[in-house]
Formats: structure tokens, C-alpha cells, sequence
């Protein structure tokens, strides 16, 4: 990882799950979207979401959630070819069934078809599932984000990430690409104290839908080869595979076993390893 970490001249991180790791926003996030639905299902609607967490239930990180059939499923993620698909409590369905229903790439698109990247998608899919609306799901969501940025709440700064970016942007670039809006991340560089530190910021970048057109454009920003370039994130679907598929190499940050490998990633269970 040192080698290609060196001879890179381009760093693209993400920023949640990799600039910092905490998860207890999640929860928070969870919790108001229970209040929204009946108190008679609320013990239901947390178990649900818990199950989600823990890798017991069929939708899980590093699926696709079917917002209409209630399924989740299993996507290769360099073919975008449906290899599985199991109903919400658990049933798989039949070979047949699933090429009838799937046929061609499938495409992430955030109406139907959610890739479950990280885990502000696990609650998401809990209140769909439990007949909460889009929009419920966006007005807790931004109430999760303003939390975010009060004395209630505090980041944990990962060690050594500050004094290990001034060092590589000495003789790098390095940018930051994420789903996050302009506000929340200025808000969220302050609190880890990064302010300033990239050499270009891109939010709002519709990831995963739009990955591999951003990556492209900013290689083209900074004149930069696929090869010598590396993207940096916790999210395979989001930020690795378009990556790979690109040439780029890749950070992967996966604290469990890695379902995927390549010889252009190399997998840490946290950022501060990849610094060591």
C-alpha cells in the first residue's frame, strides 16, 4: 500500500465512513423515523433495523434494496449483473424468477433501486419497508444532519489524518468527493478540522449513480492518468468498483472481512491504517 500511496499523484477520499467513522448518527437518524411510524409497530421497526446491522437480515450493506418488490439484492459489482435476490424475511428466489425480473445492468437510481453503501441506508430501508414516505425519511434525515453540527454531538478525529494530509498534499493532490451537500460539508471539514486542506471539493455527487463520470472529470481537472490516481472510501459500490473499473486504484475501509479483492486494492480496517 506504501508503493502505491507514493507513487500516486492524485487522492480522492470520500468523506463519511472514511474522514471519520463514527456510527451513532445512524441510530439517531433511526430513532426519529420510528416516531413516525405507529407506536404499535415501533418494537417491530427497531428490530428490524437492528437485524439490519448486526448481518442477520437479507438487506445489508453491500446490497441493493428493491423499493418495489421489498427485496434485497445481490449485485456484482463490477458487471452490475443481479446474481440474487431474496425476499424482506428471507426467502430466495428461484433462478428463473430472478432473470425474468432482472435482466441487463442494473442501475442504481435512489427511486426504485438503492444501493445499501453505508449505513444512513440501513434505516432508510427499515422506514420503507415500515410504510414511511421519501419525503419522512428526507425531513429526518436533514434533522439528523443538524444534530450533527450541535455541542451534543462531537466527531471522532482519526489520528494522524490531519498531520498524514498535510504531508501528502505536499507533493499530491488531493480532492474530496461526496454525497454530502456544500453546507454540511463545510460544516463537518470544521469539526474535524480539515478546513482548507483539499485542493478541490466536490459535493453532492450523486454517487453511486454519477461515480465514474465525477471520477473522470476530476482526473481531467488535474491532468492526472487513471493509474496514478487512488480513490479512498469505506463504500465499495459508492467509491471502489467505479474506481477499478476506471483503472484508478483503490483504499478500500472494511472493519469486517472483505467480500471483494483486486490487484489494484488494497483493503485496512480503518484510515489511520492506511497512514501507518
Amino acid at each position: 500500500m506504501r508503493e502505491m500511496m507514493e507513487n500516486a499523484k492524485l487522492l480522492i477520499f470520500d468523506l463519511d465512513g472514511t474522514l471519520y467513522e463514527d456510527t451513532d448518527h445512524f441510530d439517531y437518524y433511526c430513532r426519529l423515523m420510528q416516531q413516525r411510524v405507529l407506536e404499535s409497530e415501533r418494537e417491530a421497526f427497531w428490530a428490524t433495523y437492528e437485524s439490519m446491522k448486526s448481518g442477520e437480515h437479507p438487506v445489508g450493506i453491500g446490497k441493493v434494496y428493491d423499493i418495489k418488490n421489498d427485496t434485497a439484492v445481490t449485485v456484482e459489482p463490477f458487471s452490475l449483473q443481479v446474481t440474487k435476490v431474496e425476499s424482506f424475511t428471507g426467502e430466495e428466489w428461484p433462478a428463473e424468477k430472478v432473470r425474468e425480473e432482472y435482466s441487463g445492468e442494473l442501475v442504481y437510481d435512489f427511486e426504485r433501486f438503492v444501493a445499501i453503501g453505508d449505513g444512513w441506508w440501513l434505516p432508510y430501508a427499515t422506514a420503507i419497508h415500515h410504510g414511511l414516505t421519501g419525503q419522512d425519511s428526507w425531513d429526518c434525515y436533514n434533522a439528523t444532519k443538524a444534530y450533527m453540527v450541535t455541542n451534543e454531538f462531537t466527531l471522532t478525529k482519526t489520528p494522524g489524518l490531519k498531520n498524514a494530509l498535510e504531508r501528502l498534499r505536499q507533493d499530491k493532490k488531493i480532492v474530496l468527493m461526496t454525497n454530502s451537500d456544500h453546507d454540511d460539508v463545510g460544516r463537518l471539514l470544521n469539526e474535524l478540522g480539515l478546513t482548507g486542506m483539499f485542493h478541490a471539493v466536490h459535493s453532492s455527487s450523486e454517487k453511486p449513480l454519477r461515480t465514474k463520470e465525477k471520477l473522470q472529470e476530476i482526473l481531467q481537472e488535474f491532468d492526472v492518468k487513471p493509474e496514478e490516481a487512488v480513490s479512498i472510501g469505506d463504500n465499495f459500490i459508492n467509491e471502489i468498483a467505479p474506481a477499478l473499473l476506471l483503472g484508478m486504484r483503490a483504499v478500500y475501509i472494511q472493519p469486517n472481512e472483505s467480500p471483494h479483492s483486486h490487484e489494484n486494492m488494497v483493503v485496512v480496517k480503518t484510515l489511520a491504517q492506511a497512514f501507518e
